[in-house]
């Protein structure tokens, strides 16, 4: 189990480095997820990733104060609208839409709530 949560790590990684280069693609959500994965896979493995440049730069705010800048925060909000607003039009069940409805709502409440921007 330890070896595929490395490898979700550096799959999650990879989209999370093309996320830096291209501007559609959203680099903090794939990094979280990495470093979830990472978390999960080993302690070595882990520990490597939070003393990386790219944890550090991208990261190491939101985990340990929940602290975004204001363009990462609208960045981040903007992609999964639009994935949100792509599955919304998609898809043909009512219910199906009516969750993504709530996790729009949801995902808005917590930013705004929760997710405090950085100074």
């Amino acid at each position: 189990m330890k070896i595929i949560f490395m490898l979700l790590g550096t799959v999650s990684l990879g989209f999370g480095f093309a996320g830096i280069i291209l501007p559609v693609l959203p680099t903090t959500p794939f990094l979280i997820l990495s470093a979830y994965f990472y978390s999960k896979s080993s302690d070595k493995i882990n520990d490597r990733f939070k003393s990386s440049k790219i944890y550090k730069n991208h990261l190491e705010d939101f985990i340990t104060n929940k602290t975004m800048t204001r363009k990462q925060k609208w960045v981040l909000l903007i992609a999964v609208d639009l994935m949100l607003l792509i599955s919304f039009i998609s898809i043909n069940s009512l219910f199906l839409r009516i969750v993504i409805i709530v996790l729009f709502l949801f995902k808005h409440w917590y930013f705004y709530r929760y997710v405090k921007i950085k100074k």
